[in-house]
């Protein structure tokens, strides 16, 4: 089935209440908000609403509060403030609790033009548990629901389901974030220009296990760098010193690589690697795929970097989703920026590049390269939920295109 689906522009607004699910979980601190990205991601949304004359409730979590009341630490005040200074006009924030008295009055007060923040929705369990009642009071607010959180497109918190199937009766759309989102990750798989390269990596092989099945077979060329790769080496027979290995995942790595072998996808795997004696670093080696009992393999080494950039540099398209090494202790950061770098070479030479959500986001962007890619996901765990294929209840519920 298409991942396409109507959007904020699909539909009349002026004059109605359009209820947004947005991503507003931000990084906070004693001095404030640490990162506002996510703020700045839904502004195309929540403009497109106001210039044609409508009126926008948003409503989003933080953090992991208990869901038993207010708790002052994840309170979303400093997102209001965030968020009017971006807009330029005030932003409501009424109420202690999303459904008290306050709430509701100030939502039913707003005029065409207005902006009204709701307060952390897991302050209540039901938003976690996506429960029903809880869903239909806050679906009380709009006259249009639309969802431009990405990010937690694959769970099926209240917000993200339940409040839309109780706007049944009402349009139901993608907010310009998510539209975005949904054309490179959903046009990624469905409709992807050859070579299609995929690269993964990270820490866990058991992460990735349900990408890689989805992937062997659709993608010509599966780059596999990071942590990840010593699980599949030591099950091909390598000593891999003191890396990071999942041993329970040896027998099913094995299973895996076999059906790579027997599928039309090219697997690449690191030939050297990057080793020190700890995390914290010390001297430095370069070793092949078999490392001494005494070393770990903290990034990928400077054959291995130059392949797979030689891969994804020829490529027309690709996915990249974790990083290549542990990145953010300098010097053994250089594979994935070996990496990142190529992606732009792609994306200079007309290729399609997409960077998964989390580290590698985090990653490219530290290397001031995420606006010379094709798109940064938003979502981590989302975009892998969309390499593999699995269930996006959120989407599943707006209306197609």
């Amino acid at each position: 089935m298409s991942s396409a689906r109507k959007t904020i522009d699909d539909v009349e607004v002026a004059d109605r209440s359009v209820l947004v699910r947005v991503d507003f979980n931000v990084p906070l601190s004693d001095a404030g908000i640490d990162d506002d990205t996510r703020i700045r991601a839904a502004l195309p949304t929540i403009t497109s609403v106001l210039d044609r004359g409508g009126r926008v409730v948003l409503m989003s979590h933080l953090g992991r509060p208990k869901g038993t009341g207010a708790e002052p630490a994840f309170s979303l005040a400093p997102v209001a403030v965030r968020l009017a200074e971006l807009l330029g006009r005030p932003v409501a924030f009424p109420g202690a609790d999303c459904l008290d008295d306050q709430t509701r009055d100030g939502v039913a007060a707003m005029k065409a033009g207005d902006v009204l923040l709701l307060e952390n929705l897991r302050f209540h369990a039901g938003e976690k548990k996506g429960d029903a009642a809880f869903a239909a009071a806050l679906a009380e607010y709009g006259d249009v629901y639309c969802n431009d959180a990405f990010g937690a497109a694959h769970r099926s918190d209240a917000s993200m389901v339940a409040v839309r199937e109780a706007m049944a009766d009402r349009p139901g759309v993608a907010g310009k974030l998510l539209e975005r989102e949904l054309q490179y990750l959903g046009a990624a798989i469905e409709q992807a220009e050859r070579p299609f390269v995929a690269i993964l990596g990270g820490a866990k092989i058991s992460d990735k296990l349900k990408t890689i099945r989805r992937l062997a077979g659709t993608v010509d060329t599966l780059i596999v760098g990071g942590a990840m790769a010593f699980t599949l080496l030591r099950a091909m027979g390598h000593d891999v010193g003191r890396s990071l290995v999942e041993s329970s995942m040896i027998e099913e790595a094995k299973t895996m690589l076999a059906e790579l072998e027997s599928s039309s996808t090219t697997l690449l795997l690191p030939s050297d690697f990057v080793c020190a004696e700890s995390t914290d670093g010390g001297e430095r080696s370069v070793h092949g795929r078999d490392i001494p009992a005494d070393l770990m393999g903290l990034d990928i080494g400077p054959e291995t970097a130059k392949t797979f950039a030689a891969a994804v540099e020829s490529a027309r398209t690709v996915v990249w989703n974790g990083p290549m090494g542990l990145f953010e202790v300098p010097p053994f950061d250089a594979g994935t920026r070996r990496v990142a770098e190529a992606m732009v070479a792609a994306t200079v030479a007309g290729a399609t590049t997409i960077v998964g959500g989390g580290d590698t986001a985090s990653a490219i962007q530290g290397f001031e390269m995420g606006d010379r890619v094709s798109h940064v996901s938003t979502g981590g765990g989302a975009s892998l939920t969309m390499l593999e294929g699995g269930a996006m209840p959120a989407l599943s519920v707006l209306d197609p295109a």
